[in-house]
């Protein structure tokens, strides 16, 4: 059974950067296409970013942090980051990291396995 565990999230100044990282059990995470997403109070969840290495490493993200962060992967480790930078006080929400075992990143019912998610607070 894969279980995926967040850490790094936190209170962070508008401006600042965090890192979060996702490490995986039960499975190698080069084997799935690996998802954030986030979810703030009373909203539904939304995808933040993705990576999959099959047919060849490729990285995508959504529009509002395009630019700001970077999503990576440690094979060592078997952990995946969310390198965060220039955060603004949107981007507070909890974050979750997923794993696919399809080729599909959206909708979020794809995603197999989830983990219980990180808090990212950004001060305004």
């Amino acid at each position: 059974q894969v279980q995926l565990v967040e850490s790094g999230g936190g209170l962070v100044q508008n401006g600042g950067s965090l890192r979060l990282s996702c490490a995986v059990s039960g499975g190698t995470f080069s084997s799935y296409v690996m998802g954030w997403f986030r979810q703030a109070p009373g909203k539904e969840r939304e995808f933040v970013s993705a990576i999959r290495w099959s047919g060849g490493r490729r990285t995508y993200y959504a529009d509002s942090v395009k630019g700001r962060f970077t999503i990576s992967g440690d094979n060592a480790k078997n952990t995946v980051y969310l390198q965060m930078n220039s955060l603004k006080f949107e981007d507070t929400a909890v974050y979750y990291c997923a794993a696919s075992s399809s080729a599909g990143l959206w909708p979020p019912r794809t995603y197999n396995y989830w983990g219980q998610g990180t808090q990212v607070t950004v001060s305004s």
